[in-house]
């Protein structure tokens, strides 16, 4: 967060998944990761104004 006039503003967005997944589903987990967020109604209504930074990270189960 920064201040902006005395306000503090939300100017960036870390997003880390943790997904338990077998190895072999590594690939459909990746692919569908790479398509979630352009069909997330809040991710689309804040990313022209807020920077994201989205991250998949897989688990062995």
């Amino acid at each position: 967060m920064e201040l902006e006039e005395k306000v503090l503003v939300i100017k960036r967005i870390h997003v880390r998944m943790r997904l338990k997944a077998a190895a072999e589903h590594r690939e459909t987990a990746e692919r569908v990761f790479g398509l979630f967020a352009d069909r997330c109604p809040v991710y689309r209504t804040l990313k022209p104004a807020i920077e994201f930074k989205l991250e998949l990270v897989l688990e062995p189960e």
